[in-house]
């Protein structure tokens, strides 16, 4: 992980030009992400993080749609890997998955614009740790949902097999559970879904 502190000069309430500009113009064999003003860059994922990612997507997929049922209870926008600004610096944060409800997803600003990145909220975010992410999933990035009132944050370990499920409560993170191993789980916010977390370990 490279960090690029912010220019002791900018003191307007926005992110240093010259961090702006480093964010725009790193590689894409990298993620970028400006927090508090800092420009922080780490290479891509490893496969083991990177499998866990795409299984827990793919779990989830049913969710992902405007119908509502047993078996495709929708109502979500899901993501991989979005780019998302929050605050009015902002913040620009790129977590591995996040999710809205339809209600709140700016589909038809993101139509009209050029823009890549989304600057509304998610409703829950998703995490996969790393030795190299850890600690900035679990400080920057953590407050930063906090503070922009995200409701749900998960933790995906890989390493040692568990999942961690948060939400936010008057301001404050909860935790409501710690799932490890090869459980099968139901895990809010989709409780209607039975979460089989082997599937995530294995290849």
């Amino acid at each position: 992980m490279t960090r690029t502190p912010a220019s002791a000069s900018s003191l307007d309430g926005k992110n240093d030009p010259a961090v702006e500009a480093a964010f725009d113009a790193a590689s894409a064999d990298v993620v970028a992400e400006i927090l508090d003003g800092e420009l922080y860059t780490m290479p891509r994922p490893r496969p083991r993080h990177a499998r866990a990612a795409t299984r827990l997507g793919r779990l989830l997929g049913g969710f992902d749609g405007d119908r509502s049922g047993p078996s495709t209870p929708g109502g979500w926008v899901l993501l991989d890997e979005p780019e998302i600004h929050l605050g009015p610096m902002p913040d620009k944060l790129v977590p591995d998955l996040a999710g809205w409800r339809r209600d709140r997803f700016p589909a038809r600003e993101l139509d009209a614009s050029d823009d890549a990145a989304i600057a509304v909220a998610p409703d829950w975010v998703c995490e996969v740790l790393s030795e190299r992410t850890e600690a900035i999933d679990r400080g920057k990035k953590r407050r930063i949902y906090r503070r922009e009132g995200v409701e749900y944050l998960w933790y995906v370990d890989p390493r040692d097999r568990s999942l961690e499920v948060w939400q936010l409560h008057e301001g404050r993170w909860l935790e409501v559970e710690t799932f490890e191993g090869d459980r099968v789980v139901a895990a809010p916010p989709f409780e209607q879904l039975e979460l089989d977390l082997a599937a995530l370990w294995r290849w």
